[in-house]
């Protein structure tokens, strides 16, 4: 079981959640967004700083806390797509890939403006389509 923590107002970051979650025929992953504050209340949740977890996706498998990119390969690896995203964990590609992460994950937002409406997310958490 993957437990995944995103930033449900970012709309790119959405769609891959829930794509993501499209293809969970197992339903091996739970989707939890940061926003949602009383999901983020339970005691399950509670050793996760969300300040932390904005600059960087978290995950829990097996009990062991994930970031990054690791968690994004756990992810699709878990619903057979590991092939999509592989390449990014070997040795030569994972210290320019996880730096480009951060980069995203800093400007998730203004990047995500250049790939949807905006008005997708007035809600507060972004929809899925």
């Amino acid at each position: 079981m993957l437990t995944i923590y995103f930033d449900g107002q970012c709309l790119l970051c959405s769609k891959e959640m829930w794509a993501l979650k499209k293809r969970d025929e197992l339903n091996l992953i739970e989707l939890i967004d940061l926003h949602d504050e009383k999901t983020m209340a339970l005691p399950a949740h509670q050793d996760i700083e969300q300040d932390y977890a904005m600059d960087m996706l978290h995950g829990r498998i097996d009990g062991k806390l994930v970031y990054g990119l690791d968690v994004t390969y756990y992810a699709w690896s878990l619903v057979g797509k590991q092939h999509l995203v592989g390449f990014l964990r070997l040795p030569i590609v994972r210290p320019v890939a996880d730096k480009a992460y951060l980069f995203f994950a800093k400007h998730r937002h203004s990047i995500s403006g250049l790939f949807g409406k905006q008005e997708e997310c007035d809600s507060g958490t972004c929809r899925k389509n």
